[in-house]
């Protein structure tokens, strides 16, 4: 949050007047300024499992799907497509719409669009972003998002989830570097929208395979493409997540972004979760990133760690029985 956000600044200052009544936030990161809405109720909701639950533990009503008030905030993602889609939402549930964000979130480009489809509308610019409002119009159905559509890879992806529009490098060379033997239960840790678990289950051996995904709407299109039984899906925060029981096999392709600021701790935290939800004996595949420093926490989190493939962008890495 900024020491004092675009939001707080524009209300204290007098240029934007919230009607009484609750205000609904849409996909507030954890750190977003709520505390500017003063005495109104509020509540949010959120796709994310770990923003989801991080607010839910702070003590607000969180959904996953937006709901009517007199007062909706659109808190930009990084998604063009998906930040489109919510305000489409939010204005046709009506009222106040306010819309929030960054420069790299592509707000100015969405304050022209609106100014295009309604007018002039009143607008701050501070810290690197912009904040505008308007009330809510049915005007801007041909901004949301469509359905979930099988993409031209043979998946069905939509708005806001990860390379939404073609399969990932680093995940593609993992599926060729999987040895044929996997076996037992396989847990995918950030399975996105299922592409690894595709492969995953195209072997007879694989007695259950776990998709844990903290995006809702990636979740949403692994479910319609996967439809073998043997897969179970979780929305939820790998890096927390407890299995029933442990796995022979973890696999993943884990984020190591926050926001858009790059963070290895995000991955090494699924290197832990890994190694904890695993058997004694059990095998962690992974890919990274070439320049990600995950070498010393795996072998700080493994007996045997060993880097099995790649190319000048990716590597692979094989570690096996957890310290325990």
């Amino acid at each position: 949050m900024a020491a004092y956000s675009r939001l707080r600044t524009a209300i204290d200052d007098g240029l934007l007047n919230l009607p009484d009544g609750a205000v609904h936030v849409m996909r507030p990161p954890v750190g977003f300024d709520l505390a500017a809405l003063g005495g109104h109720p509020v509540s949010l909701s959120h796709t994310n499992a770990v923003e989801s639950h991080a607010w839910s533990a702070a003590g607000y009503d969180v959904s996953s799907d937006p709901v009517a008030a007199p007062t909706i905030c659109v808190v930009l993602p990084r998604s063009k497509a998906l930040a489109r889609s919510m305000i489409a939402q939010a204005s046709s549930l009506g009222g106040l719409v306010i819309v929030d964000g960054g420069k790299t979130d592509g707000i100015d480009s969405l304050f022209k669009g609106v100014r295009k489809t309604i007018g002039d509308v009143p607008s701050l610019t501070k810290a690197h972003g912009r904040i505008f409002w308007f009330e809510g119009k049915e005007c801007f159905s041909d901004w949301a998002a469509p359905a979930p559509a099988l993409a031209n890879h043979g998946f069905y992806t939509t708005a806001g989830v990860f390379s939404e529009g073609a399969i990932d490098k680093g995940s593609a060379i993992l599926v060729a570097a999987l040895p044929e033997t996997l076996k037992g239960r396989v847990a995918d840790f950030g399975a996105g929208w299922g592409y690894l678990a595709r492969a995953i289950l195209q072997r007879d051996d694989i007695k259950h395979l776990d998709l844990i995904e903290a995006e809702a709407l990636a979740l949403d299109c692994a479910r319609l493409n996967i439809s073998d039984a043997r897969a179970a899906f979780h929305w939820a925060d790998a890096t927390t997540f407890k299995a029933e029981a442990p796995y022979d096999t973890v696999i993943m392709n884990p984020p190591f972004h926050q926001g858009r600021a790059g963070d290895p701790s995000l991955g090494q935290a699924f290197i832990t979760a890994a190694a904890r939800n695993l058997k004694r004996q059990g095998h962690l595949w992974m890919v990274a990133n070439r320049h990600l420093p995950y070498e010393a926490h795996l072998q700080a989190t493994f007996k045997e760690v060993a880097e099995v493939s790649g190319n000048p962008a990716f590597k692979i890495f094989h570690a096996s029985r957890p310290q325990r």
